[in-house]
């Protein structure tokens, strides 16, 4: 569940070395206050004594895992010992309460936007940090089936389900009135003529059978015509991004200064640059976990970020990507678990 990165880089050795630093990461994320050789040896029960590790110390800030902010102060750990740390862990089984939470809200979600916002919300509330979710449509969206409601006043609204589960709706005005009648026809055969085509194969072959001098006479061709002229099925397939709990790093000592917390906020504000941050850190296989600490690369008010998420193979190519933002200093494993069940759960077809 670890990632790649934090993998590759070497542990500090020997194994007696590797406990220590993890145990100063883990009072440093409950904490935040530089740690001191006393409370190690106190949290381990005196298995060794603090004379011994603060020789451990010494020898992981010469390796780089930890630093000293003060001379007179204890170590805080670095980006290197916490991706020493997030490679120990493993994701555990939800609580039960959080599990059944889990299968309520996505039993009650039709489409595959519900399942995708919900997830971005759920997220949120069972990690307190930022949750983010982007639904990525197949590069060819094939078209499942169209709806054509009347809403009066020459408007026609139409939903278009494609094949991976994705609703899109759009008002179309038209220069004449339709009756409802005449939509159900229009309806009707384009789900009987087209069902299962990608939607650019559609628009193109729509268009060549308008083009044609018996399209004048079909009484369902002329009117579908006027649908057609408006951009009946030139819907959008651009990501859609959902994101919540931004205000939870209002509460955080992230070191930085107002402008810098107004940039930062800015930048979560920008949905191609947050969609980037997915692409560029998400890179594992479908369904693993990657962990990226700081951020700093994505955006310098990001430096003391963090970012876990996964990559989901939804049904019928659609792609999913769901993370969570929250500070370096946050509790890995339980955001881990949520991150990999929520995954699991948003993937689950809906009936």
């Amino acid at each position: 569940m670890s990632s790649p990165e934090a993998m590759s880089r070497p542990s500090p050795e020997p194994s007696r070395n590797v406990d220590v630093l993890h145990s100063i990461v883990e009072e440093y994320i409950e904490t935040g206050e530089p740690v001191g050789s006393r409370t190690i040896s106190r949290r381990r029960s005196g298995s060794l004594s603090a004379a011994s590790i603060r020789n451990i110390m010494s020898d992981l800030c010469d390796d780089g895992y930890l630093a000293q902010p003060h001379t007179s102060a204890g170590r805080v750990p670095t980006e290197k010992a916490f991706r020493s740390y997030i490679a120990s862990l493993r994701t555990r089984r939800l609580p039960q309460l959080d599990a059944e939470r889990l299968r309520a809200e996505f039993s009650s979600a039709d489409t595959v936007e519900e399942r995708v916002e919900r997830s971005s919300h759920l997220l949120t509330e069972l990690t307190r940090n930022i949750g983010i979710a982007a639904a990525i449509p197949a590069s060819s969206q094939s078209l499942d089936q169209i709806e054509l409601i009347s809403l009066g006043d020459r408007r026609v609204l139409a939903v278009v389900v494609t094949c991976d589960r994705m609703v899109r709706n759009r008002v179309v005005v038209l220069d004449e009135q339709l009756k409802q009648d005449d939509l159900v026809s229009i309806r009707n055969y384009i789900n009987r003529e087209f069902s299962g085509w990608p939607l650019d194969r559609i628009r193109e072959e729509l268009g060549r059978r308008l083009e044609t001098e018996s399209a004048a006479y079909d009484e369902i061709l002329s009117r579908l015509n006027l649908l057609y002229g408006k951009g009946l099925l030139d819907i959008g397939t651009a990501p859609e991004l959902h994101m919540d709990g931004a205000s939870y790093l209002v509460g955080l000592d992230l070191h930085l200064t107002r402008e810098k917390m107004r940039e930062l906020f800015h930048a979560l504000e920008e949905k191609k640059r947050m969609l980037s941050l997915l692409d560029q850190f998400l890179e594992q296989g479908a369904g693993e976990v990657a962990v990226k600490i700081g951020l700093g690369e994505a955006h310098p008010s990001m430096r003391e970020l963090s970012l876990i998420g996964l990559s989901v193979a939804m049904p019928a190519g659609l792609a999913a990507k769901i993370a969570v933002l929250g500070p370096m200093r946050m509790n890995y494993v339980r955001v881990m678990s949520v991150v990999f069940y929520v995954g699991q759960a948003i993937r689950q077809t809906p009936d």
